[in-house]
């Protein structure tokens, strides 16, 4: 299986258990100061690790930088509400409408485009996902719902301006300005809300920052590898890790649906795994 699959699977699985504990976390935590504390802890391991790989900051293209970090700082507050809000996996499925959103910004900006053997497979993973969804009794057609498209459209953005920058940043570079921008965006809006938290939910808001910092490791290393629209698509075998999870811990219902659309999903994305995609070269960002 190809390195930018297997990374982009990974960072799925990595990002379902950081889930777990911003679900956990909300119950007693407002999201605003969730987002706080993992962008921040995020910040500051992330700036060690570039102070350790002598990774200076960059010059040039800062506007982009910075863009990237906002779009990412508002789809975290978006996704995270709609998570305190809804099941797990009815959140999960709606933040992986993104690769909808990201296919027509990469071919838009990016100029990147689906093969033939990406086309035959494109319905599979939609077909996994419907049998996820189970329309027939999905209950979440709310305002956080809407939130959760919402998160879904600004997560395109950000994987777009993530395959942009890496041809000219450093992985580390990226994701810094990414966490600080998280931490700037939502220290005001935790400021007449905070809570101080118990001994278990300072442990729910570091695991939240250490798991989250290693899947967007991941995940930006997966966007150097591969063509967004193929990272973006694989990654709906998140949907099936947080429908798992939200099974295990929430006890909601894992139906027979379920265990169906997450068995294609999986199967499709061995099968993409094996599709030569036409990603443009990128020079090496990441040592």
């Amino acid at each position: 299986m190809k390195k930018g699959i297997l990374l982009a699977i990974a960072s799925a699985f990595t990002f379902s258990i950081m889930n777990v504990f911003v679900k956990a976390a909300s119950v007693t935590i407002p999201v605003s100061e969730i987002v706080f504390f993992r962008s921040v802890i995020g910040a500051l391991l992330i700036f060690l690790l570039m102070r350790r790989a002598q990774v200076a900051f960059s010059k040039k293209g800062i506007p982009m930088l910075v863009l990237r970090g906002v779009l990412g700082a508002l789809y975290l507050l978006a996704y995270f509400f709609t998570i305190a809000h809804i099941p797990l996996g009815d959140a999960s499925i709606l933040a992986h409408l993104s690769p909808f959103f990201a296919i027509l910004l990469s071919i838009y900006f990016l100029k990147e485009r689906m093969t033939r053997g990406m086309l035959l497979l494109f319905p599979l993973f939609v077909l996994g996902a419907m049998f996820l969804i189970n329309p027939f009794s999905y209950e979440s057609y709310t305002v956080y719902a809407l939130v959760g498209v919402l998160s879904a459209f600004l997560a395109a953005c950000a994987a777009t301006s993530i395959r942009f920058l890496t041809k000219s940043h450093h992985n580390y570079e990226i994701v810094f300005y990414f966490l600080a921008a998280g931490t700037i965006v939502s220290l005001p809006l935790m400021w007449n809300e905070f809570v101080v938290p118990s001994l278990t939910g300072w442990f729910y808001l570091i695991c939240i920052g250490v798991v989250s910092l290693i899947g967007q490791l991941v995940l930006t290393s997966a966007f150097t590898h591969e063509n967004i629209i193929v990272v973006e698509v694989v990654r709906y075998i998140g949907i099936f890790f947080n429908v798992f999870w939200g099974f295990v811990f929430w006890g909601e219902v894992l139906s027979i649906y379920s265990v169906i659309g997450g068995a294609i999903i999986i199967g499709a994305s061995i099968a993409l795994s094996r599709k030569k995609t036409p990603a443009p070269q990128l020079k090496k960002v990441l040592t």
